[in-house]
Order: C-alpha cells, then sequence, then structure tokens
C-alpha cells in the first residue's frame, strides 16, 4: 500500500516580496511614466513662456539671421568639440593608459556626439568609450576610470563656469530667480572655495578616502594638481565655445553676457539632471527665462533652433559619416577600425529618431509663404499636397518605430528605414518645398545604403517587444506633437469644418489631419504591443530540440556546445535553425554557457535575442565561460567582460609521453600499466551494455566524495546523456574501476572530457593514466586540441594597479583553497604543460556580476543549497 503524499502547502507571500517580484517589470515603467511628466511639466512651463509668441515671428527670426552669424556658431561648435577630445586625453592620464592620439579624437567625438544628442551621457557615450577603448588594448576598469572621471570634469567645470557667470551677473540673474543677488554672490563663491579645497586636496594626497561606518571605507584616487588645473582649462574653453555657438546666433545688444552665461550654466545642468534625452525642451524653457531680460522670446527660440541643428544635429551627421567612412575604406584591418565600423548602427538609429521628429513637426506646422507661392506657381494638384503632407508624417512616425530596429542591427530594420526615408525625402517637395529636409533625408539614405552591411540580424521587425521606455517616450511625442501644433496655429479657431476643408491655404486642417493619422497609428501600435502574447515563455527541452542540437554540435569545432546534450539547460535556435545557445534561469538571471554555436554570421542576432528575452521578462542577460574572440559580440549589446579564469588545452599533434618533461606522466602510466589497468574507448553504441558498471562507479565516488549531481556548466550521470557520446574506460580485472566520457565532435578540431569518475579504491594514479591514454587516442584519431577544463581564478594580473575585480581573483586564488582547490586543479593540469587561454563572463555593469555569479553557482550546485555543500 503506497503512502499518500502530504499536500503541498504554499506560504503566502508578504507583500515586500510580491514587490520583489513584480519591480523589475515595473521598474521600466514607473521612470518612463516619470520621465512623461518631466516632458508635460516642461511643456506646461513653455506654454506660459511662449503665450505672446507666434510660429510666424519665430520662423521670421531663424531667416533673419546673419550667415556670418552661423558660421561663427559652426566655428564656436568646432571648437567646442575639439575641446571635449581633451576630456578624453586627461581621463586616460589619469586612468594611466596610453591609446594613440588618433583613437582618442575618434572615440571623443563619436561619443559626445551621440550623448549631446539623445543625452544619458555616461551610458550612451561610455558605450562608445568601452567598445574603443577596449579594442585598443584598455581593461574594462580602466575604461570605467575614464568614464567617471569624464563626468566628474564636466560637473566641476559646470560648477567653476555657473560660478563665474552668478558672481559676475548675480544683479541680473536674481530677479528671475527670485531671489537676492547677495545671497548668489555668496553661493558662488562657496563654490569656488569648495572647488579650491578640492585643488588643494589634490596637491596634498593622491588617495581620498571616506570612512562608511563598520569598518569599511570609500577609497578615490585623485588627479594630480597639474591634471586638474588642465582639466579646469579644457573645461573652461569647452564651455565658453559651446556658449558661443548659442551667443552669435542671438540679437546683439539684447542680453549681458554674464547674465547669459549663468543662465547657460543653469540650462545644461537642468537638462542633464531632467535625463529628458538631449535635455530637449528643458534646456530651452531655462534660455527662454532668460530672455526675459531682454531678448524677444521669439528671437531667443529661433536662435535655440538654429543651435539644435547645429551644435547637435550636425556634429550627429557628421559623427556617422565619419564611421561609415572607416567601412568604405580598404584594409580595415585594426582593431579600432573594426569596432569603430560596428558602431555606426547607434548613430544611425540616432540619425532616423532625428529624420522621423523633424518630419513629424514638420507635419504639424506650416510651410512658408515662398513655398506657397511655388507651389502655386507650378500648379501642383492640390491631392498630392494633401497626400504628401499625411504620408510624411506617418513616415516620420515609422523611422521612430524602425530606430530601435537599427540600434539592434535588423535588416528589416534597415530596409524599412531605407523606404521610408526615400518616399519622405521625394514628398518633401510636394508638401511644402521643404529643401533642408529633403537634403537631410537623402542624406540619410545615402548613409544608409554606405552601412548596409552592418545590418545583418535577418531577425522579423515584427517579432521585436518595445520596451516601455520606448512606447512611453513615442507617447510623449505624440503629446509634443500636439503642443506645436497648437502653437504653431494658436490663431486658428477651432471649428468641426476644419477636418473637411481642403484647400492650398488650409494648412491647420490639414496639420490636423496628418496628426490624427499619426496619433491613431501609434494607438494602434501602442495596443498590440501591449495585447501580444510574452515571447520566450520557458519550457522544458524536448528530445527534438535536442536533437537538433546535436545535429548542429556534430559540424561544430568546439566541443563545449556538447554540454547541450544532457538536457539540463534552455535552448534557444536562429531562425534559420543553423545556430542556437543554451542557457538556465535562475532568480533573475539569465545564463548563457559558452555563447552561441553554429553559423558565426547568425551568432550576433542571437546574443540580441537573448538579451531582449531577458529583458522581456525583467530579467539580466549574461554570458558565461566566452572565449576572447567572442567578446565583440558582447560589447557591443553594452556589456561588460570579467576574467573568470583560463582553460588549459593541450596541442595533440605536439603530444608525447618522452622527455624529461614528461618523466611524471610516463612513470604514471607504466605504473598503470604494471597494475594491469588497460584502457579503451567505449563507441555510443556499446555504452548501454556498461551502464550498471558506469553506475557503480558513479555512485561510489559521490559518496567517498561526500558530493551530490552537479549541473549546467558540469556533467552529471544521465544514463540518456552518457549514450550519446564516447566513453573512456579504465578496466581492471574484467571490471570497469574509472571512466569518463568525451566531448568530440565529427570536425575533429577539439576534445575534452566531462564527467571524470573511479572507484575509491583504485590504484594511485589511475587519472593521470586515463588523461594520457585519452590524448594519445585522440591523437591518432587526428583531433587537434585537447580541452582539460577551466581553472578559476588563474592567470590574474599581478600589478599593483590592476582592475578590483583580477585583484580579488588573485587573492582568492592564492588563499582560497579553504573554499575551493584552486591552485591543486591547476597544479594538475599544468603538468600537462597545457596552452592556457582565458575566459570571460559578459554581464551588465555595476553590482550585476556578482549577483550573476551567485545564480551561476547555484545552477551547477543545483539550487543555493548546493553553492554550501558539495
Amino acid at each position: 500500500m503506497s503512502v499518500p503524499e502530504p499536500p503541498l502547502i504554499v506560504q503566502p507571500r508578504s507583500p515586500v516580496a510580491r514587490l520583489g517580484e513584480w519591480w523589475p517589470r515595473l521598474r521600466p515603467w514607473l521612470l518612463a511614466a516619470l520621465g512623461l511628466v518631466l516632458a508635460g511639466a516642461v511643456g506646461f512651463a513653455l506654454q506660459g513662456l511662449l503665450r505672446e509668441v507666434r510660429y510666424a515671428s519665430v520662423m521670421a527670426a531663424v531667416s533673419a539671421t546673419p550667415n556670418i552669424d552661423i558660421f561663427a556658431a559652426l566655428l564656436a561648435t568646432a571648437a567646442s568639440y575639439l575641446a571635449l577630445t581633451q576630456y578624453d586625453a586627461s581621463a586616460l592620464r589619469y586612468a594611466g593608459a596610453k591609446v594613440p592620439r588618433s583613437t582618442v579624437l575618434l572615440t571623443s567625438f563619436v561619443a559626445y556626439a551621440l550623448s549631446n544628442t539623445i543625452g544619458l551621457g555616461p551610458l550612451s557615450g561610455g558605450a562608445v568609450r568601452m567598445r574603443l577603448y577596449a579594442a585598443a588594448g584598455l581593461e574594462p576598469p580602466q575604461i570605467a576610470r575614464v568614464i567617471g572621471f569624464n563626468a566628474a570634469a564636466f560637473a566641476l567645470g559646470m560648477m567653476v563656469f555657473g560660478a563665474m557667470g552668478l558672481l559676475w551677473g548675480a544683479a541680473d540673474v536674481a530677479p528671475l530667480l527670485h531671489s537676492r543677488a547677495w545671497w548668489l554672490r555668496v553661493l558662488a563663491l562657496a563654490m569656488l572655495l569648495a572647488l579650491a579645497g578640492f585643488l588643494w586636496l589634490c596637491s596634498r594626497q593622491h588617495l581620498l578616502q571616506v570612512g562608511l561606518g563598520r569598518g569599511r571605507r570609500w577609497t578615490l584616487r585623485l588627479p594630480t594638481l597639474n591634471l586638474a588645473l588642465r582639466q579646469l582649462l579644457i573645461s573652461a574653453v569647452e564651455l565658453a565655445a559651446s556658449a558661443a555657438a548659442l551667443w552669435f546666433l542671438l540679437p546683439t545688444n539684447h542680453i549681458g553676457l554674464p547674465t547669459f552665461i549663468a543662465f547657460y550654466a543653469i540650462a545644461i545642468a537642468a537638462s542633464i539632471i531632467s535625463h529628458v534625452p538631449g535635455g530637449v525642451g528643458v534646456f530651452e524653457a531655462v534660455m527662454l527665462l532668460a530672455s526675459g531680460t531682454g531678448v524677444p522670446s521669439d528671437a531667443m527660440l529661433g536662435a535655440l533652433l538654429l543651435n539644435r541643428g547645429i551644435y547637435y544635429v550636425l556634429p550627429l551627421l557628421l559623427a556617422t559619416g565619419t564611421l561609415i567612412a572607416y567601412e568604405l575604406r580598404s584594409g580595415v584591418a585594426a582593431p579600432v577600425s573594426r569596432m569603430a565600423v560596428h558602431l555606426s548602427p547607434r548613430l544611425m538609429a540616432a540619425l532616423t529618431m532625428v529624420a522621423g521628429l523633424w518630419l513629424l513637426v514638420s507635419g504639424v506646422t506650416p510651410f512658408t509663404e515662398d513655398a506657397r507661392e511655388v507651389l502655386a506657381t507650378l500648379r501642383v494638384p492640390l491631392p498630392l499636397i494633401e497626400a504628401s503632407h499625411f504620408l510624411g508624417s506617418v513616415a516620420g512616425l515609422g523611422l521612430l518605430l524602425v530606430a530601435r530596429g537599427l540600434l539592434h542591427r535588423l535588416d528589416a530594420a534597415w530596409w524599412a528605414a531605407l523606404g521610408l526615408s526615400m518616399v519622405a525625402a521625394l514628398l518633401a517637395l510636394p508638401k511644402g518645398i521643404a529643401l533642408n529636409e529633403a537634403a537631410f533625408l537623402s542624406m540619410l539614405v545615402l548613409l544608409l545604403v554606405i552601412s548596409r552591411k552592418q545590418f545583418n540580424r535577418p531577425s522579423s521587425l515584427f517579432a521585436q517587444r518595445l520596451e516601455p521606455e520606448w512606447l512611453l517616450a513615442l507617447l510623449g511625442v505624440v503629446l509634443a506633437c500636439v503642443w506645436v501644433l497648437f502653437f504653431a496655429y494658436q490663431e486658428v479657431a477651432y471649428s468641426n469644418h476644419l477636418w473637411w476643408q481642403f484647400e492650398l491655404d488650409g494648412q491647420a486642417p490639414r496639420s490636423l489631419r496628418a496628426l490624427m493619422g499619426v496619433a491613431l497609428m501609434a494607438l494602434a501600435f501602442f495596443l498590440w504591443q501591449l495585447m501580444r502574447q510574452p515571447a520566450g515563455v520557458l519550457s522544458r527541452t524536448t528530445p527534438e530540440q535536442i536533437a537538433r542540437a546535436a545535429a548542429i554540435i556534430r559540424a561544430n569545432p568546439s566541443s563545449d556546445g556538447c554540454y547541450a546534450l544532457i538536457g539540463d539547460k534552455q535552448l534557444m535556435f536562429s531562425p534559420s535553425g543553423r545556430s542556437f545557445l543554451m542557457y538556465g534561469k535562475q532568480a533573475r538571471s539569465w545564463v548563457s554557457l559558452y555563447g552561441p554555436f553554429g553559423d558565426s554570421r547568425e551568432w550576433a542576432d542571437l546574443v540580441w535575442q537573448f538579451i531582449e528575452l531577458a529583458n522581456a521578462h525583467g530579467g539580466r542577460a549574461a554570458f558565461y565561460q566566452v572565449r576572447p574572440v567572442a567578446l565583440p559580440l558582447y560589447l557591443d549589446c553594452g556589456l561588460q567582460a570579467l576574467k573568470l579564469g583560463e582553460y588549459a588545452h593541450v596541442n595533440l599533434p605536439d603530444f608525447s609521453l618522452k622527455g624529461a618533461k614528461r618523466a611524471n606522466l610516463r612513470s604514471g602510466v607504466n605504473r598503470g600499466e604494471r597494475e594491469g589497468l588497460s584502457f579503451e574507448v567505449l563507441p555510443p553504441a556499446r555504452v548501454a551494455e556498461l551502464l550498471p558498471q558506469l553506475r557503480e562507479v558513479s555512485q561510489a565516488w559521490l559518496t567517498h566524495q561526500r558530493g551530490r549531481e552537479k549541473g549546467f556548466s558540469v556533467g552529471r550521470f544521465d544514463e540518456a546523456y552518457l549514450q550519446q557520446l564516447p566513453v573512456a574506460v579504465v578496466w581492471r580485472e574484467g571490471k570497469v574501476i574509472a571512466f569518463a566520457n568525451l566531448l568530440s565532435t565529427a570536425a575533429k578540431q577539439e576534445a575534452s572530457v566531462d564527467l571524470m569518475r573511479y572507484l575509491p579504491g583504485a590504484p594511485p594514479g589511475t587519472m593521470d593514466f586515463l588523461f594520457a591514454k585519452v590524448m594519445l587516442h585522440l591523437q591518432a584519431e587526428g583531433y587537434q586540441r585537447f580541452g582539460l577544463g577551466m581553472s578559476p581564478m588563474a592567470g590574474m594580473a599581478e600589478r599593483r594597479k590592476a582592475p578590483r575585480w583580477q585583484q580579488l581573483g588573485r587573492l582568492l586564488y592564492k588563499y582560497g583553497d579553504r573554499f575551493y582547490n584552486f591552485r591543486g586543479l591547476h597544479s594538475f593540469k599544468d603538468k600537462f604543460e597545457p596552452e592556457w587561454e582565458a575566459r570571460y563572463l559578459a554581464a551588465p555593469g555595476g553590482l550585476a556580476p556578482f549577483f550573476v555569479l551567485a545564480d551561476v553557482a547555484a545552477l551547477i550546485g543545483g539550487g543555493m543549497k548546493g553553492v554550501v555543500t558539495k
């Protein structure tokens, strides 16, 4: 009689636990909603500031700007970006790194052109620096110090710039801030004194330590006094040049220079704090507030519009063209050049977003009187004008939607962007003789055609899910267009008849219909995204999936893919079925083991798909034990690389038991033969008949080791798994006393062992005998390399200024034998005189790698209990 199982009791979860479960999904929505509220507040502020301003007067102010002033603004912009390159030069000196000057100039220009336009400088510009400086040979911690130095240097420069402006123009600024001039001067002096104190610290000591309680300390390495003074000078030049780029576009003798400098510093700081992309709206609102001192609001707004094009869009266009020029060069073989080419999709995505915004704003604003006369003279059919206006706006929405696909290098997104840009460029003429718009879109088409090779992911465009940030940003764009529509036509009284008014002078109805079309399509897309079935629901790996993976593994040169045959990991296949990756999930960590296998042309797409799958479920994607040659795949996606240790492999064509260096190994083989040991490699078809003996050896080994079966990156005794691969056995007196299954493929490039077990009573040196015989067997079969596995924490840098992660790894390797036999494992493998290859963890930055490693340990150990037990 069977005993019934006790009922499963589900303990109620606390509100904190439920919040912890839902927070990863809610966080993007909450942050995006906060940005939307901020944008709404900015729009409300602009509405009050522009109450008396008319759209026509703003366009007139833009047209009236002298060419000499525009040329001066261009020169000031060039000077500003040239000074920005010196930020990186100082940061590299602070990080103790040497990089060719050409690499510094390219990296800095591309990083600032991207971050100035889309905002989030440490993330967008930081990703560019991580890619290009890593290609130049810098370690990730060094690059992190470069990024941190740039952010701190900019903040200090802004503090000095703003303090000087307040000190100089406090009398003009105080009324606008509803404060007293003397209080602002005291604040400015306090900021300058704080800076003087910082410089004094730089001259006195190299490290700044702050106690955090309980024996913890926060340590900051200070720059030298010369470097700090040099950087302050660079910041002064850069900020002065960027301010001058706007100053030259303003009418003369309307605003005092001190007042302008103070408000410019405040506007830049406010736009950075708001985290609105590019500070759009926030920067303009502060500067319009400053215009109350004498500059007409229409002139200020016109200057701000021109400044957006000159200081932000033009450098982005030049940076994109510069990177694409690398692709056109013959012999782009240098690592930095290759990485530069791979960055062009980021810039193309940013340019496509700019084009989409331009088309949407153009659709809700009237064309000029000159354009009206040209259209009337040429007798352009009214239906063509109406259709081009409507379709141009729809194309703008489409460009915004495909920009994300360009960021992820989808070929479908490339085709969509190319088609939409070409159509919009052709429609720009009949919809209002928009020559500048047509020129920009034509340039975008040209850059897309030239950069075609970079968009090689064959994924479907409609298979992508937009994150909450993108959806709410799209909603913010539509609302902003509504505000622009009412601003441009504030003198037109609304009436139901406007919807049905079709005439050349009916510009408000035309814009109203275009905006309604965009809003309805955006709403339909928004609802479709929300109501779609979530992708990537986890399910058990099926035998059919394992068989598909096995077919790919057999043709693959790497034996690491054989771990997919265990069946304890999920499998993700490419759309063609020629590639796959295996992964496990623990807590919020989605961890791919070794990365993709199969057709290397599909690897980038698989990596992106896996990251998107993890993000869609509120998780963090990571790649465990990846090889150095594959690191660009993960750096492209914004992940960071941390060294895990070194993998040992023996060059089989050169392997021999002869010579003094192999004396110990040769002695072990001879001893085993004297003990009556014999060696045999069983083909998969013969493994089944010996499974009872293999199970007996395995169970005895586990009992002796007081251990339990592992998983994920370690094999386990599984009958189905063992019968798919050859098994090497050691016989004694007709009985199996040791065995190891061989991970090998039909390519015969690389082989390794996974499950290695022996009877406790086996003669000493049995495993040496087994390993030596395996390598000789594989050598005779024509294999090129034999993998001995990874030695964790081995090969960490021993320099005093080595990255902190490697310093920690070196300490664990040296003193951590109590927890893991680091040195013993390395010594065992080293006696085979292998070649060592670094292995890495690719994971998000911050504290994420530590959480990932803890979750990997749980995956290997079969849960958190397995982490603390054998």
